[in-house]
């Protein structure tokens, strides 16, 4: 069964309706035809973010998410998504957009790169951008 789950690493996050976003993420791997088996978003602070970017990936900058996919090729998606929730507070701040709308944009980023989108090209990203739009619009929908 599928399943979604938020822990929190060294920083809480209160996220409104948690349980609808949760069925929300299930009901995206299902419409971008992608088997989910567990995927865990870890909420962190900037520093712990920014230390596994150095220790797993070798970079050494702020990121808002890191995700690491957990399964083998052809079984059903596992993984770990780590989302900054001081790079999502600049962001949403920066951008004129509420933490609620910035921190959804992050969770389902996160979940549309396990279903193999990319965002490393222009084309990739405008891609990317549609998608996270298509289902923030969804969600938005959905919750009110």
């Amino acid at each position: 069964m599928a399943s979604v789950i938020f822990r929190s690493a060294d920083k809480s996050l209160f996220i409104a309706g948690k349980t609808a976003l949760k069925r929300f993420v299930v009901s995206l791997f299902k419409k971008e035809n992608c088997s989910l088996g567990s995927v865990t978003y870890v909420f962190c602070s900037d520093e712990y973010l920014l230390q596994m970017n150095r220790d797993f990936l070798q970079h050494d900058y702020y990121t808002d998410i890191i995700t690491f996919g957990l399964s083998g090729k052809g079984e059903p998606i596992d993984a770990e998504i780590y989302i900054s929730i001081d790079r999502v507070k600049d962001n949403a701040a920066n951008l004129g957009v509420s933490f609620s709308n910035e921190i959804c944009r992050v969770i389902f980023h996160g979940a549309l790169h396990l279903c193999g989108y990319k965002d490393k090209r222009k084309s990739e990203i405008a891609t990317m951008r549609a998608k996270e739009d298509q289902y923030l619009r969804l969600y938005q929908k959905q919750v009110s």
